[in-house]
């Protein structure tokens, strides 16, 4: 192949930009994407997990570029969409994908533990897509997928931080649907339930949490084990990633994706049910 045919061939070749890629949803997430032609840019905060991604991407001869990107760093962030953009030469896809769970009541979460939470789930992906947009608009294209969870349409107990979090990305992508629609810019929030990965695992415990004598120590014992039976029983990472792809190559995505049989199952309650009703429901997760 001449190398001016291989130069147009990059040229035309999507790029994605995943964050929060070394494990994951966001592993898998960047291997579909790159398996399906895309030119993918596999971001994480700490190289040092990237081996798993690079045996696979030697193994498949993949098209994934690694690169090291902290969403709660405004220069980690700068420098490396910069980077990507001078070698790509534009970006089509940027999936926020980087985030963990805060577990504990609220009365026992620590403000700098809601700060934590805040400063990766959200002010993390306001970093990298305000990094990104004004690359998309003079593209006058471009897809923003969100992941979100299924707690950004309702509440359960003992992630009171996190959910609030996830109802922020939902508001946040929602508005800024409207304003980047006349750019040719889409915005996508995808809403998983319990997923098996190590994301349960991966959970932050409040300090106070942790506690024996906290006076919410019994409840969150129960809503723990719950939880844990829950994703236990939860779908597969594909299932995300398929949606994801699904979305990204749609010409007309919706803006929200359920993805799971469990949060299927209680957005329809949450619908079909009165407010006393659902609240009793997801109060037996305490029980």
């Amino acid at each position: 192949m001449s190398r001016q045919k291989e130069k147009q061939e990059r040229v035309n070749q999507q790029v994605a930009v995943v964050t929060g890629s070394s494990s994951g949803i966001g592993y898998e997430t960047s291997l579909i994407l790159a398996r399906n032609g895309f030119l993918t840019y596999a971001t994480m905060r700490n190289l040092n997990k990237s081996e798993d991604m690079k045996l696979t991407v030697a193994k498949e001869n993949l098209p994934i570029q690694i690169k090291q990107l902290d969403v709660t760093d405004d220069v980690s962030v700068k420098n490396a969409i910069q980077e990507i953009s001078s070698e790509a030469g534009h970006i089509d896809v940027l999936v926020n994908n980087a985030g963990y769970g805060l577990n504990g009541a609220f009365e026992d979460l620590a403000m700098d533990e809601i700060k934590a939470q805040y400063e990766t789930n959200v002010f993390g992906l306001v970093r990298t897509t305000q990094a990104v947009l004004p690359i998309m608009r003079r593209q006058k294209s471009g897809t923003i997928v969100n992941i979100s969870s299924g707690a950004g349409r309702f509440g359960f107990p003992g992630s009171s931080a996190y959910v609030s979090t996830k109802f922020a990305v939902e508001g946040l992508s929602e508005s800024m649907s409207y304003e980047l629609e006349p750019f040719g810019i889409k915005v996508v929030l995808i809403e998983p339930g319990f997923i098996r990965t190590n994301f349960t695992n991966a959970m932050v415990i409040a300090k106070k949490s942790q506690d024996p004598s906290s006076p919410y120590s019994q409840m969150m014992q129960k809503v723990a084990a719950n939880s844990s039976e829950m994703a236990k029983n939860g779908s597969s990472v594909d299932v995300v990633s398929k949606a994801i792809l699904e979305a990204v190559k749609s010409k007309s995505p919706t803006l929200r994706y359920l993805v799971g049989k469990d949060v299927e199952a209680w957005a329809a309650n949450k619908k079909t049910m009165g407010d006393t009703e659902f609240h009793n429901m997801m109060q037996n997760l305490t029980r």
